[in-house]
């Protein structure tokens, strides 16, 4: 069994200017690994006929599955179908099942056709269609050169529709493709450049088929295991037993597995031990309380909490001595202490948790420079303050922070039996 491999071309020129973001690749890419194709290129391109021509000539070398999304509209600009249909040598002719529907949705929608939307109808003559019952351009099917094209509109909901109904049924129909398992192991409080020779000698014990990948982000790195065979239960099982490997070596930042954040994990963690958690922020302006009640069901742990910009709000809400932020600042192991020690009181929780520090771009001294934070967590058992030295960018150093803060909880969290 061989790998099968696809490329994702994404057309639209308001990709390209940046006033959209591309959902679409990453959503096909994750549907396509799910049946196990090897995306090997993913390609933006303008509405531009010679664009198009080009990028088909250049996946067709490489991939059996071309995907296309966008260009399929009823305007001047959209000019996809007139494309593919030259580049296979084939004229558009009026589909009556397409042109059916078209009449449907325009009935649906009490709604007057005109030229332009009977054109949706028109379709390369050697196409299969992909009926999109969501809207009016229909997603199409092409054999070509011991390869298929399939375009479907840019709409994502649309694309996803069709995509689902039909081409990816009929993708695992027609394609005997390998089994790809992935497994993505979430480290947090260490980086790459640490955590890499901890586990390289796992690393390079790694059979050919399983391929380890450090992907960071800020704060944290995750680590992907993948593994590609014909017999899903035993790759299944390979790859499971390396992770478990890797994970005792590294057990003590592992937070969490394939797509739960920290925030998650801090919430489930509260609610098996039946603890609550109350918040005092400053530099991160209510940014960890956001992530905490991101959550469904955080009512259950979490209590309120003070975003406390203002040395007088730190004052009279939060209880923080004026001898203290006078004597050390606002900016000090000594009020981050007092935030969290006395948020915890107020509001009767079982743990508090604080963040106070000088985020940028501008308030830093040469004592305390742009980057230097305090974050504690206070508990019945004690307070522990940690000293965050960031970076000069506001919004990577308040990232940072709510993660940094939600992980020192984590941590304290897993001390209580």
């Amino acid at each position: 069994m061989n790998d099968i491999y696809a490329e994702i071309i994404t057309i639209g020129d308001e990709i390209l200017y940046g006033q959209i973001t591309d959902t679409n690749s990453q959503w096909i890419g994750k549907e396509l690994d799910k049946i196990g194709f090897r995306v090997s290129r993913k390609v933006s391109i303008g509405d531009k006929r010679g664009e198009i021509v080009n990028a088909l000539e250049e996946a067709e070398k490489r991939a059996s599955v071309i995907i296309l999304t966008g260009g399929l509209g009823p305007t001047k600009d959209d000019i996809t179908k007139k494309t593919i249909a030259e580049y296979v040598k084939t004229p558009l002719v009026l589909n009556a099942d397409v042109l059916e529907n078209v009449e449907r949705i325009f009935k649906k929608r009490n709604r007057q056709m005109n030229d332009l939307n009977k054109s949706q109808a028109y379709i390369p003559q050697n196409a299969e269609v992909l009926m999109n019952t969501l809207g009016t351009a229909p997603g199409m099917w092409i054999s070509h050169n011991d390869c298929i094209i399939i375009s479907l509109p840019g709409v994502p909901h649309e694309m996803k529709k069709i995509m689902v109904d039909y081409a990816l049924p009929k993708l695992n129909d027609s394609y005997d493709t390998p089994y790809i398992h992935h497994v993505m192991i979430k480290t947090i409080g260490i980086g790459e450049t640490r955590i890499a020779p901890m586990i390289e000698n796992l690393e390079n014990s790694l059979p050919s088929h399983i391929k380890l990948a450090y992907l960071p982000r800020l704060g944290q790195v995750r680590l992907r295991l993948t593994g590609i065979g014909n017999n899903k239960d035993a790759i299944i099982k390979e790859v499971n037993e390396f992770a478990s490997q890797l994970v005792k070596i590294v057990k003590q930042y592992v937070y969490a597995y394939d797509d739960e954040e920290v925030e998650t994990t801090v919430g489930k963690l509260l609610l098996e031990k039946g603890l609550t958690l109350a918040t005092a922020e400053s530099c991160t302006g209510g940014r960890v309380a956001d992530k905490i009640t991101d959550i469904a069901g955080c009512s259950a742990y979490y209590m309120g909490g003070i975003v406390a910009y203002n040395n007088l709000v730190k004052e009279t809400q939060l209880g923080v001595q004026k001898a203290t932020l006078e004597k050390f600042g606002a900016v000090s192991e000594q009020t981050a202490k007092e935030m969290a020690e006395n948020v915890r009181v107020k509001y009767k929780a079982n743990f508090g948790i604080s963040t106070t520090g000088i985020a940028g771009p501008g308030g830093g001294t040469p004592e305390k420079p742009v980057g230097t934070v305090y974050i504690a967590v206070a508990s019945a058992n004690g307070t522990e303050v940690k000293l965050l030295n960031l970076s000069d960018d506001r919004q990577v150093n308040i990232r940072l922070t709510y993660s940094a803060v939600l992980d020192l909880l984590r941590l304290k969290l897993l001390e209580i039996e």
